[in-house]
């Protein structure tokens, strides 16, 4: 996928942040919207509504910004210096919203990412960058789960990778089966944390489990 870069609202009228495929003219998007409040059975020129389709384009814009960028370039720069220092390093509840693919509905959650360094570490705050740009996607868990994972193992090449998501799902939650407060657990394990059983359960309890 080619990467481009976000600006700011002046820029819509570009395409959206998957534009990659077909460049899609602002106006377009802001029918669309109107079509889509039509079809709700509501007036898109009532006062209350008339604004609307532009700031649906702004806030997908938001939404879905992950498109514009490479999580991997998070985690370029790495550390070698880290006094000694083998052991896991964890960065728990990191918050995030994300979009259901199936229904474009909202994904609220948090992540647990851990990794065993080899030779390098990475500053956390790059943990956090790279989860938010897989999550400002349309997403399914499981997915953004494991994609998160293998960006980690690939760019730092470390002795193991663990990330764990907990999240509730607005499709669930507001349509279909209605059913609040059900929270949806999914992990990723890679090397000793997969391979070995005393240090998955480890990291399990670091993490809170």
């Amino acid at each position: 996928m080619s990467v481009h870069g976000c600006g700011g609202d002046d820029d819509l009228d570009e395409g959206g942040p998957g534009h990659e495929l077909a460049p899609i003219p602002l106006p377009r998007v802001e029918d669309a919207v109107r079509e889509m409040i039509r079809w709700a059975g509501d007036d898109p020129e009532r006062e209350g509504l008339r604004d609307t389709p532009g700031r649906v384009a702004r806030a997908f814009r938001e939404y879905f910004r992950g498109y514009a960028e490479d999580p991997g370039a998070h985690l370029a720069r790495t550390f070698e210096e880290v006094g000694g220092y083998d052991e896991i390093v964890l960065l728990k509840d990191i918050p995030f919203q994300s979009h259901c693919e199936h229904h474009m509905a909202p994904i609220i959650g948090k992540a647990h990412i851990a990794y065993l360094p080899r030779h390098r570490v990475v500053g956390i705050s790059k943990l956090a960058r790279v989860l938010h740009g897989y999550a400002r996607r349309l997403q399914v868990q499981e997915r953004l789960t494991a994609e998160v994972a293998e960006c980690i193992n690939t760019h730092l090449q470390p002795l193991g990778v663990a990330v764990v998501i907990e999240a509730t799902h607005a499709c669930m939650t507001a349509r279909g089966v209605h059913t609040p407060g059900v929270v949806m657990t999914t992990s990723r394990m890679m090397g000793v944390f997969r391979d070995d059983e005393k240090s998955r359960k480890e990291i399990l309890s670091l993490m809170g489990f």
